[in-house]
């Protein structure tokens, strides 16, 4: 595969980086702010509601595929402005601790999500209409690379941070790495086709459901976005609270382990997922990559079977991370393929709040599952939910068998 740069590469990589470095940081790291503070695991898995945000955003994406702010280019102008909330929501939180004030700390997340889903709506629309058609496969590569990235520093290396350096300092840092973002935003290149902007409101709000719903097997394939990625939001829901509750890892041994096996993973999957998807075209890797994903789950399984182990640790981040990139690669590039430029903005929220739903929602039904069952079984759970997805795959062969996404 691939993966030369250029400036319009180069800035999907960078302004990915700033889109999925603000969801780790309402995610599995203010997860394990809250869990060294002593937080209940119920309390831990409702915190995941302050990311709902990302499923309603669709909501006013149609706002940002009408209008631009500053005079400036519909896009970039919005990415700037939700950057710089952004930025002065990390120093709120940074100021905020969850054992002094817990419902604090989570109002001012669910705020940041609100901004950070903003910021998601403007980038994934940036790079749909940003990247050339014999681009796009080498585009969900450098996506799937950055968000990893992106989910590395603002998780393994912030957990090493916060055991040296305390949560505060940790969440200032994270700030300042957002505000290097606008830098990104600036020298971004500017859109060709910016006149295909809809002419009106009305227009950007029906003309994207209209436009999907009139496809073939409309309803499959949102049925299938919901569930492709179910068993690994449910396994992740409470990964954190697992490894330092459950397992009895502390702050520094996560983030050293963390930071890295999922690099190296993440890196290999993504450059292996690439290959296999330019030979083996887009439905033969959704249904390989998507068995190795589900079945991924059992190394956390082991784990929560064996006693504390360094290298158990180590096998089951670099087996989750790995299958993570396999699928993610398949998975993004078949989400840029369903998008019209003209309502990229809104139909892309509409997929990814789709894909949201249970991240957001499973965090409360995993810590009952826990509680119920314990950790083995409930990994062996989520190993056995990534199955039926792949049955409505097949459902969709003929459909997806010859499709190849840069030829579209």
């Amino acid at each position: 595969m691939n993966l030369s740069l250029n400036r319009r590469t180069t800035a999907v990589f960078l302004l990915t980086f700033s889109s999925s470095l603000p969801l780790i940081l309402v995610g599995s790291t203010l997860s394990a702010w809250y869990t060294v503070a002593g937080v209940s695991l119920l309390g831990i898995g409702a915190l995941s509601m302050v990311q709902q945000p990302y499923i309603f955003k669709f909501l006013w994406a149609p706002l940002m595929d009408r209008f631009s702010l500053f005079g400036w280019c519909r896009r970039r102008s919005w990415i700037l402005l939700t950057q710089v909330l952004l930025v002065i929501g990390l120093v709120l939180m940074a100021y905020t601790g969850p054992k002094q004030y817990p419902f604090g700390l989570a109002m001012i997340a669910l705020i940041f999500s609100f901004f950070s889903a903003s910021q998601d709506i403007a980038i994934d629309a940036y790079r749909i209409d940003v990247l050339h058609a014999n681009e796009l496969g080498v585009g969900a590569a450098i996506t799937s690379l950055a968000g990893r990235i992106a989910m590395l520093f603002g998780g393994a290396v912030a957990l090493v941070f916060a055991a040296e350096i305390g949560w505060q300092n940790t969440y200032l840092i994270m700030a300042a790495v957002m505000a290097l973002e606008i830098l990104a935003t600036f020298a971004a290149p500017a859109l060709r086709n910016e006149e295909a902007t809809p002419r009106s409101l009305q227009e950007s709000i029906v003309g994207p459901l209209k436009d999907f719903v009139r496809r073939e097997h409309a309803l499959s394939i949102l049925i299938f976005i919901l569930t492709y990625k179910m068993c690994d939001a449910l396994a992740l829901a409470l990964n954190t609270p697992f490894l330092i509750r459950g397992v009895g890892f502390s702050l520094l041994e996560m983030g050293t382990i963390y930071k890295t096996m999922s690099l190296v993973a993440s890196l290999l999957g993504t450059v292996v997922g690439g290959i296999f998807y330019k030979r083996l075209g887009l439905y033969r890797t959704l249904m390989c990559y998507g068995i190795l994903q589900a079945l991924s789950n059992l190394a956390y399984m082991g784990l929560a079977l064996a006693s504390k182990s360094y290298f158990l640790m180590a096998t089951a981040v670099f087996v989750e991370y790995f299958c993570g990139a396999l699928s993610t690669v398949a998975f993004v590039a078949y989400l840029m393929s369903l998008c019209k430029q003209r309502f990229s903005a809104t139909q892309y929220a509409i997929l990814s709040a789709i894909i949201a739903i249970p991240r957001v929602y499973f965090g409360p039904l995993a810590a009952i599952m826990v509680d119920y069952f314990g950790w083995a079984q409930f990994y062996f759970i989520t190993c056995l939910i990534g199955f039926p997805p792949l049955i409505l795959l097949f459902r969709m062969k003929k459909h997806l068998l010859n499709y190849r996404l840069d030829t579209e």
